[in-house]
């Protein structure tokens, strides 16, 4: 079973073993407004906690999307190349970012659960 943290920057990542999906909340979307372009990082990348992820462009303004934890990715939503528009129909499900094999897991302790990132939002 995955466990769902979320940070104070509008991403969440779901946690099963040593692997966490990666995306931004609906909130964050809800924000940017409709995607039109993202620009997901390469298998392989190593990705320190705080680095630059990935950039989102919307019709309103380009976003960076911070690595919630440390790791490497191992596999991107090659979908998103096609259709960004999958990040605003579902972030928090088909509109996934990456998946990264975690370095760190004692990182997670300094994320929010859902009740916390409510309360963040609120």
């Amino acid at each position: 079973m995955s466990k769902i943290y979320y940070t104070d920057e509008h991403e969440w990542l779901s946690v099963e073993g040593d692997v966490a999906t990666v995306g931004i909340t609906n909130h964050a979307q809800e924000q940017l407004g409709d995607l039109v372009f993202v620009e997901l990082p390469d298998v392989g990348t190593e990705l320190e906690q705080g680095d630059d992820g990935v950039v989102v462009e919307s019709v309103k303004a380009a976003s960076d999307v911070y690595a919630p934890a440390s790791g490497t990715v191992v596999e991107v939503n090659e979908k998103l190349n096609d259709d960004a528009a999958l990040v605003n129909a579902g972030a928090e499900g088909d509109g996934w970012l990456y998946k990264m094999k975690l370095s760190d897991s004692s990182q997670l302790d300094e994320l929010l659960d859902a009740d916390g990132y409510q309360a963040l939002i609120s």
